[in-house]
């Protein structure tokens, strides 16, 4: 693994962006000095809420029964949809789930109300004594079941391009094939909590560890009945996220403010982690079912997948995330005739959420399989087989929704990877490893990723940010995104440190991800306001024009003098020139048709590419990550040190999803995976031994700011080469690749190896 250099962190750089720096919390996060949610200090006479979950996956629901859990000492109130002033149902995209349980309960976990008391445990233990009346009905529990009900969230989807039968019908060989992708819990290390505090005139201040603090606010406002200026929302930082509280902590600041409201006082809302895991969704789990034409050399020639997504009972972001494993099923591939059927299937659990990557690894992940299918069909080495398929320059660049791929470097990226890391070498040695070892096979891929960098909801591609200077010479910005981890306020400071030709130290960024993209370019622009203001302002003092007014470390240089930035700006505030400005910026040259799902949904793609070297062990179907290397595009970079990790922990959480971390509901619909003890994500005993993580070095070709690209989200796409990785492994061991689901357990890989 590489690791930044300290003293390279340290040292002054000319420029503030490009240059690693550390994350502009990380001292205070060592030292237990960042302030979360449940280390803010409480007010007085705050209460604490537990939730009433529903016992059984579907039934109707008459009633409650409170009175064992009213009695408790502590206990003040027990809050249901009786008590929801404003809309019963949550402000979310589909309008289709309800604050609390009304008549039908529809997952087993569903929160039916609240139980109130002096403290925590209290309330925890009153809410257990809570008796709702059910009638049980039979649940849906898989994704299958829903199909063939045509139990959907939202209506099918269908996408095509060419004609993907009559392609079919003329391959010279066609295979077809199944297979299923678990879910995954987002895990973030501060669970979901709000605290919710009533103030003067009916208005609420609400602290939310959330991803989307307007969001959150819009929620509150509606379930109260006011105006959303009502409501005030702030969240300083999060302990993670991963798209868990996108929407889902809205959930959660909804159900505090109205127990607030009830009660008349501050009401905190924590869960524990036991309940985090039964309330909250997760990523979606999906099916597929395909059938793909391909010739001698593995290229394909027609290909018909659906794909299944199990949404849970509300829609919540299925559909924009199920949109977005339709745009990534191409993944790096031409796919030239083509056709998708996207079912978004409604079953009796947890609403499925956002998660890192949205959709695009249940996309990517399924033609990966598909190709390496193809090349142990043909005897053909994986990585020749993904070569031959890959997007072209000047041909086969237009994707199946009718976007042209303008950027691509998979072809260099991917051969400059596959040397760097000695891949056909290691291809061999594991094939003579394997010939002489009974046991223990290896596994080898490189797989690579093309992300698309853009929300496809394209309303929220759009950002605001204000820069304020202050007569001392020190800066503050305050942007719109959040700061869950990514350093995203670390690199705005950067971004803005360098507008204003001041030292890094000297700015402090604020927050309310493309996080830096959008707010990043949106508090680049508000800075270079201010610059322009103070510009001007000596100019006329030197008598030159503004155009030969430089900022550059700490001063502010014409042709005539020199000054210090801070001088600069004391002169200014007394000569009531503006110090402050607001900055805008939203995305440009996308656009698509939700109807037809052609466009350009995407403002550019991010590339990457990965190679793993597994093992596995075919008496028990345990395995090992044994050496990764990465070769990254994230263009110019904002950060180094915070992009590598960002790689890092992005593969990591991937391979988590594809090795160990599996959610398992019984036939009740009760999820039996609800805690560390039996929830596997990965620890630092899983990280390989061997692990490079190189950048690409081209800068971003479309106009983004400091040539730099998102990487929050594409580095996680990279670990499907571990899964690939040991999908070779069971077909050296002469197992049945084709046979093995994700996540690829230990129990999973011993039933492809035919255990």
């Amino acid at each position: 693994m590489n690791a930044p250099d300290t003293a390279l962190l340290q040292q002054a750089a000319p420029s503030a962006a490009g240059s690693s720096r550390f994350h502009e919390s990380a001292r205070a996060q060592v030292a237990g000095a960042a302030t979360y949610i449940d280390d803010i200090p409480e007010v007085r006479g705050t209460l604490h809420a537990a939730p009433v979950c529903s016992p059984v996956a579907h039934g109707r629901l008459s009633g409650f029964d409170t009175a064992a859990a009213l009695a408790v000492p502590g206990v003040r109130a027990f809050v249901s949809a009786a008590d929801v002033p404003g809309d019963p149902l949550l402000a979310a995209f589909g309008h289709d789930e309800p604050v609390f349980a009304q008549d039908t309960v529809q997952f087993l976990g569903q929160a039916m109300g609240l139980i109130v008391a002096d403290d925590v445990m209290t309330a925890r233990r009153a809410a257990r004594l809570v008796k709702p009346r059910i009638e049980a009905l039979p649940p849906v529990l898989t994704v299958h079941e829903a199909h063939e009900r045509q139990s959907y969230v939202l209506p099918p989807v269908h996408v095509a391009r060419g004609d993907a039968a009559a392609a079919l019908a003329r391959a010279p060989h066609t295979l077809d094939g199944e297979f299923e992708v678990g879910g995954q819990e987002h895990f973030y290390l501060e669970g979901q909590i709000a605290y919710a505090l009533p103030l003067e005139q009916d208005q609420w201040w609400v602290h939310s560890s959330t991803q989307h603090p307007g969001e959150v606010q819009h929620w509150v406002a509606h379930a109260l009945g006011i105006a959303n200026h009502a409501v005030t929302v702030e969240c300083r930082r999060m302990g993670g996220g991963f798209g868990g509280k996108e929407t889902q902590a809205g959930h959660l600041a909804v159900w505090a403010a109205l127990a607030a409201r009830k009660t008349g006082r501050p009401v905190k809302l924590r869960l524990d982690r036991d309940d985090d895991f039964m309330l909250t969704g997760k990523r979606h789990p999906f099916a597929y079912r395909y059938r793909v034409g391909f010739d001698d050399s593995g290229r394909l020639s027609g290909l018909r997948i659906a794909m299944l997504a199990n949404c849970g009972f509300s829609a919540d972001l299925s559909g924009p995330v199920a949109d977005r494993a339709i745009f990534h099923c191409d993944n790096a591939y031409f796919l030239e005739d083509v056709a998708i059927d996207s079912f978004r299937c409604k079953t009796n659990t947890q609403s499925h959420t956002a998660f890192r990557g949205f959709g695009g690894p249940q996309g990517v992940i399924a033609i990966e399989r598909i190709l390496g299918d193809i090349a142990r069909h043909l005897g053909l080495d994986p990585l020749q087989v993904r070569l031959r398929n890959l997007y072209g320059v000047d041909e086969r660049d237009r994707t199946h929704y009718d976007m042209q791929v303008e950027d691509n470097i998979l072809e260099p990226l991917m051969t400059t990877l596959a040397q760097t890391a000695g891949y056909a070498a290691r291809r061999a040695a594991i094939e003579a490893f394997n010939a002489r070892s009974p046991v223990i096979k290896k596994g080898i891929a490189l797989t690579p990723v093309k992300f698309g960098i853009s929300f496809t909801a394209t309303l929220f591609n759009q950002s605001g940010a204000l820069v304020h200077v202050y007569t001392d010479g020190s800066v503050m910005v305050n942007h719109g995104g959040t700061e869950m981890g990514q350093g995203l306020n670390t690199k705005v400071a950067q971004i803005v440190a360098d507008e204003l030709g001041v030292p890094f130290e000297r700015v402090m960024a604020t927050a309310a991800s493309s996080g830096t993209d959008l707010n990043g370019r949106a508090a680049q622009f508000a800075a270079r306001h201010v610059r322009d203001n103070l510009a001007a302002f000596v100019a006329g003092l030197d008598g030159c024009g503004a155009g030969a007014v430089r900022f550059a470390a700490g001063e502010v240089i014409t042709p005539r003098s020199t000054r210090r930035f801070e001088d600069v700006v004391h002169a200014a505030y007394a000569n009531r020139i503006q110090l402050w400005s607001d900055g805008f910026y939203r995305t440009p040259k996308i656009h698509y048709d939700k109807v037809t799902m052609k466009g350009r949904p995407f403002y550019y793609f991010a590339y990457g590419a990965a190679v793993s070297e597994v093992a596995i062990d075919t008496f028990t179907g345990e395995s090992r990550v044994l050496a990764v290397d990465i070769l990254h595009d994230v263009g110019h970079s904002i950060n180094p040190a915070i992009d590598i990790g960002q790689i890092e922990g992005g593969f990591i959480q991937g391979m988590g999803w594809l090795t160990t971390e599996q959610l398992v509901w019984n036939d009740k619909g009760y999820l039996q995976t609800h805690a560390p003890s039996t929830y596997k994500i990965p620890t630092a005993g899983d990280l390989p031994p061997h692990w490079k993580v190189d950048l690409w070095p081209e800068a971003n070709r479309e106009d983004n700011v400091h040539g730099s690209k998102a990487v929050g989200e594409p580095p996680f796409m990279l670990a499907i080469s571990v899964y690939e990785a040991l999908r070779d492994a069971v077909a050296q061991a002469q197992g049945d690749p084709e046979a093995m689901n994700a996540p690829a357990t230990a129990e999973e890989v011993l039933r492809a190896l035919g255990g």
